[in-house]
């Protein structure tokens, strides 16, 4: 697996649109950590109201190592009690992510609920703070980079998808977030609808999805010094033979700034990966 590709693809199987069960889901997790494109997978990332039902006693050996990370998808305050349910049962949270505010509140305050939280949160690597693309964001940026000067290990993470088409931004809104990250030497995750590598029409919908093959060769280009404009550029393209080539060209080195995104589906991205050349391997799904 290339450098650039290591860790982009968590493992959102238990999230719409693929609703696994959670045994399911653990299931498959471990094949795809066993499988030659591991290096492709990231955590099983799971539910912070499942994690805090108990879930996930008796599903996982406690000499395992499961490595996971909980969506804090009942807030900012309950993230503490949520992990406390995971050492008994040997899983170890490598992030956690939760939303800090919604479409037009200030994000400011859940930020600063959310770093006073940081210390009780052990053993997690990573923080990541979904932050909406309205009011307040550059601010709330600005907080993330003072936060993680003070040595605290908070990202952002921010929606490109969902049910309404006010959660996907447009090319433009999507590049000048990039920009702003790559400005500030910022990591930021992305979720939701991104679902093939290349941007797309989803005729049930009607929605126009993001693709990750874009959104890569997007963030290549802006940690090149790119603008706003040629960033949105390759965000608006359905030629993938550009953005091949522009990945082509870093595979070997670590990808910048972006750190991945969440899917239901890890062998649908893995396809779409070897299609475009970007991956060779031994797949036989």
């Amino acid at each position: 697996m290339p450098a650039l590709l290591h860790g982009l693809v968590d493992d959102a199987a238990v999230f719409p649109p693929g609703s696994a069960a959670l045994p399911d889901a653990l299931a498959a997790h471990r094949q795809h950590r066993a499988a030659w494109y591991a290096d492709l997978v990231g955590p099983l990332l799971i539910p912070a109201s499942e994690v805090a039902a108990g879930e996930l006693s008796g599903l996982v050996d406690p000499g395992e190592g499961l490595v996971v990370g909980v969506i804090g998808d009942t807030g900012v305050g309950n993230l503490p009690f949520a992990l406390s349910f995971l050492a008994p049962d040997g899983v170890t949270a490598r992030q956690v992510e939760v939303a800090v505010a919604k479409r037009g509140e200030d994000p400011l305050p859940g930020i600063a609920e959310l770093l006073r939280l940081t210390d009780a949160l052990p053993g997690v690597e990573a923080v990541y703070a979904e932050l909406p693309l309205t009011f307040g964001l550059m601010g709330a940026l600005d907080a993330l980079v003072a936060a993680r000067a003070d040595g605290v290990p908070i990202a952002a993470k921010f929606r490109t998808g969902g049910l309404a088409a006010e959660l996907f931004p447009t090319p433009t809104e999507l590049a000048t977030v990039i920009c702003a990250c790559r400005d500030r030497a910022l990591p930021f995750k992305l979720t939701a609808g991104l679902h093939q590598a290349v941007r797309h029409l989803d005729p049930e919908t009607g929605f126009t999805h993001h693709g990750y093959a874009n959104v890569l060769a997007a963030t290549l280009a802006a940690a090149d010094g790119d603008g706003v404009r040629s960033v949105a550029e390759l965000l608006t393209m359905v030629d993938p033979r550009p953005l091949v080539e522009r990945a082509t060209a870093r595979l070997d080195a670590p990808r910048p700034l972006w750190v991945g995104f969440g899917s239901c589906s890890i062998l649908e991205p893995l396809t779409d990966l070897i299609r475009l050349g970007l991956v060779n391997g031994g797949y036989d799904a």
